[in-house]
């Protein structure tokens, strides 16, 4: 048997071919100016696209029919994408307004848990005239649940019922327009446990067909779709059109505008302030803030604002994790080196990247202050007793955190 002996041999082999010139496409956008000419961060860049390279499909082929839905973990420790924080994590799975669903599990322990039904993904996004984030990007929330809200058994179990008629306790409506479920839990201590979840569609009676020559073309064409819009948007989008949330020329302070707080980032149960850094090996940047009892998460990213390695580095903090100073504001401290302080950021040794702080469930940001300083001056603008941390501390440290970030996603 030979190419050609098969009516749909043509269109299978120009639709991989098509494919794999759109990856190259995607992979000479490693190379653009947002990010660093340096080998570390063009390194990182080309990872960044190897790493989504090996989910395109989760998305565009095994998981992506509705009738038929599946959880998939959108970011891990060896996948980033989308600012993804940190002490967040992200499950997704493709549904629409036809069918029921039920989504099943037990509740774990993390401070923060949101559920939502995304709707439709409009070409430009409403009332700003900005073009949507390349795909799975863009949909709008329609209806969220935030684990508070949740009617749980005392053993932790529920089940959450999504489309259909309307019912009493855990329901969210769809619509036509509903393409996805959207799930994200936020971490605070490392003791917190993430919750097991899984979702099926009601009625279900038949297995599922096995995909035709036309939908591996049709899954082929969005992945790459995926890939060229994945390299071509981070950073691009967020530095064009976040209304000043984010802004490229105000280096390593954050933007007078610095608040991301709508009613769609209300659905999503957060509201975001961002800051682009950019240090020498020789400089630490010292971000300050109000200490206070809202859940709050700061997250470094690289330059595509992808998480940096937070399975092995400090490149988190929450409030359980955080040394308070003594006069009650809290200081973050980015540096390449550590430079003995608890709250060190580690930036990899990376030339520039990002900052996003969360605050969730809450509609609060606080009053940032930045200094840029040499390394050998950090001592001088922090407040006598700032917690130190020894090098075996933060090998502890390190540890702990493995092992927690470990058991939230089951490696």
């Amino acid at each position: 048997m030979a190419f050609g002996d098969s009516s749909e041999d043509l269109q299978l082999r120009e639709a991989w071919r098509a494919f794999c010139a759109r990856l190259e496409d995607a992979g000479d956008l490693v190379f653009k100016d947002p990010n660093p000419a340096n080998p570390l961060q063009r390194a990182d860049a080309m990872r960044f696209l190897t790493q989504n390279l090996g989910q395109a499909f989760d998305l565009a082929l095994e998981t992506r029919d509705p009738a038929f839905p599946m959880l998939h973990a959108f970011c891990t420790p060896s996948r980033k994408l989308g600012a993804d924080a940190a002490d967040l994590t992200y499950h997704q799975a493709w549904i629409d307004g036809a069918h029921t669903y039920r989504v099943s599990g037990v509740v774990g322990t993390a401070r923060f848990f949101n559920i939502t039904v995304q709707g439709a993904r409009p070409e430009v996004q409403p009332g700003t005239g900005w073009p949507s984030l390349h795909e799975p990007f863009g949909d709008i929330p329609e209806q969220n649940v935030l684990g508070q809200q949740l009617e749980v058994g005392d053993d932790g179990s529920f089940e959450l019922f999504l489309g259909g008629e309307s019912r009493a306790g855990n329901w969210l409506a769809t619509t036509p327009d509903t393409r996805k479920l959207f799930i994200r839990q936020g971490f605070d201590a490392w003791e917190e446990t993430p919750a097991q979840l899984t979702i099926e569609r009601l009625g279900l009676k038949e297995p599922r067909p096995l995909p035709s020559p036309a939908q591996i073309c049709e899954a082929m064409d969005w992945a790459g779709g995926f890939l060229t819009g994945m390299m071509r948007d981070w950073p691009d989008h967020p530095y064009q059109y976040s209304g000043g949330v984010v802004d490229p020329g105000c280096l390593n302070v954050f933007p007078q505008e610095h608040t991301a707080n709508t009613a769609e980032d209300k659905k999503r149960g957060r509201q975001a302030a961002h800051l682009c850094w950019e240090l020498t090996p020789e400089q630490v940047l010292v971000v300050e803030f109000d200490g206070g009892d809202e859940f709050w998460m700061a997250s470094l990213g690289g330059a595509f604002m992808n998480s940096l390695d937070y399975l092995y580095r400090p490149v988190s903090y929450t409030p359980a994790r955080t040394n308070v100073d003594s006069d009650g504001r809290i200081r973050l401290i980015l540096s390449a080196i550590d430079p003995g302080y608890h709250n060190w950021l580690d930036t990899q040794g990376f030339a520039a990247g990002n900052l996003t702080w969360r605050c969730m469930n809450a509609s609060m940001v606080p009053n940032f202050r930045t200094q840029l300083v040499q390394r050998d001056e950090l001592s001088q603008v922090l407040p006598p007793g700032s917690a130190k941390t020894s090098r075996g501390e933060r090998i502890t440290q390190m540890k702990v955190r493995t092992n927690a970030i470990r058991r939230r996603y089951g490696l």
